[in-house]
C-alpha cells in the first residue's frame, strides 16, 4: 500500500491520528521544497512562514485570520517536526483507547486555537514583549500536542509509559515535567511557543473536567467540520427501507443490560487508572476495544 492509497484508506475509515500526521508531514515537504524555489530565484525563503505562521501583533492577525489555524501544522525544522509527530502518535493511541478519533481531532484543533490565542493575548498584555511583537510569528504542532498530552494523562494518571533509560513512568508524571519545563522557560528565546503550550495544556485539562461531565467542549469544533464536508463532499442516494424490529428484549431489560455493561466498562478504566492498561487480562482487552468502537 503506498502513502496516497494509505491516506486515502485512513480519511475513509476517519483514522484522524494518522491523517492528523500525515498532513503535518506533507506541509513541511511542500514548505521545505517551496523554500528551495524561492532561494535558487533569489526570493526570501522565509516570507512563505510570515502567510501561514500566526502573528503576535493583533494588526497583523486582522489581515490573516486564517493563520490561527494553519499555524498548527506548519514546522521548519525536521527535529521540531519529529518530536511533535512521536509525541502526538506516543499520546494520541493512548487518547484512542478511551476517547473517540472526533474527539482527538477535536481536541487538536482546539489546543491550537487556545494555544494560538493565549500567544497572541499575553504579547500584546506583556511590556516585555513590546520590542518583539512586531516581528514575532508562531508556528508549530506543539500547542495542541500538548492538549493531547494533558488530556491522556488527567484522564489516565495512573497510566504507565515505558521510557529509555527510564523504564516505566505514569503519565501524571511526565505531563507535570512538561508542563513545568514549558513554565521555566518562558523567559527564553521562545517565549511564544511556551506561553501556546501552556494554553494547549490548560484546554486538555479542561476537556477532561467538562468531560466527566458527560460535556463534550469539542463538539462545536466537528460539527463546523461535517458542515464543511458535506458542502464538498456529495451525497450518494440513499434508499429508506423499514425492517421488522428484531429486539426481543424488554425495556427494563435492555436498560439493565446496558447498565451491567457500563459498570464492567467503568470497574475496568478504574483498573487501569490504578494499574495501568497492561494489568488488564486479554477479554478485559477486548470489552474495552468493544466499546470504545461503539463510542464511535
Amino acid at each position: 500500500m503506498n502513502i496516497v492509497e494509505d491516506l486515502k484508506y485512513n480519511l475513509k475509515v476517519r483514522n484522524n491520528l494518522t491523517i492528523l500526521i500525515y498532513i503535518n508531514l506533507i506541509v513541511f515537504v511542500l514548505i521545505s521544497a517551496l523554500r528551495v524555489i524561492l532561494f535558487l530565484v533569489n526570493g526570501n525563503p522565509q516570507s512563505i512562514i510570515s502567510y501561514i505562521g500566526v502573528p503576535a501583533a493583533t494588526e497583523s492577525f486582522y489581515l490573516k485570520p486564517w493563520t490561527i489555524i494553519s499555524y498548527m501544522f506548519v514546522h521548519q525544522g525536521f527535529i521540531h517536526l519529529l518530536f511533535n509527530l512521536l509525541f502526538l502518535y506516543w499520546f494520541g493511541k493512548i487518547f484512542v483507547q478511551f476517547l473517540n478519533q472526533r474527539q482527538l481531532l477535536g481536541l487538536y484543533l482546539l489546543g491550537g486555537l487556545v494555544g494560538g490565542a493565549l500567544y497572541i493575548i499575553s504579547f500584546n498584555a506583556f511590556p516585555v514583549f513590546d520590542e518583539i511583537r512586531s516581528v514575532s510569528i508562531a508556528i508549530g504542532a506543539s500547542a495542541s500536542v500538548m492538549a493531547i498530552i494533558i488530556a491522556a494523562a488527567t484522564l489516565v494518571p495512573n497510566y504507565n509509559l515505558y521510557m529509555l533509560f527510564f523504564g516505566q513512568v505514569r503519565l501524571k508524571y511526565i505531563a507535570i515535567f512538561v508542563v513545568l519545563i514549558d513554565v521555566l522557560s518562558i523567559p527564553t528565546d521562545n517565549s511564544g511557543g511556551h506561553i501556546a503550550h501552556i494554553g494547549g495544556a490548560i484546554i486538555g485539562f479542561i476537556f477532561i473536567l467538562f468531560y466527566k461531565k458527560n460535556i463534550d467542549i469539542t463538539k462545536w469544533i466537528t460539527a463546523v467540520l461535517d458542515f464543511f464536508r458535506e458542502l464538498f463532499v456529495p451525497r450518494k442516494s440513499i434508499r429508506v427501507t423499514h425492517k421488522k424490529s428484531k429486539r426481543t428484549e424488554s425495556d427494563y431489560e435492555y436498560n439493565s443490560r446496558k447498565k451491567a455493561e457500563q459498570k464492567e466498562i467503568d470497574s475496568i478504566l478504574e483498573k487501569i487508572a490504578k494499574t495501568g492498561y497492561k494489568s488488564l487480562t486479554e477479554k478485559e482487552k477486548e470489552k474495552l476495544f468493544k466499546s470504545s468502537n461503539k463510542s464511535n
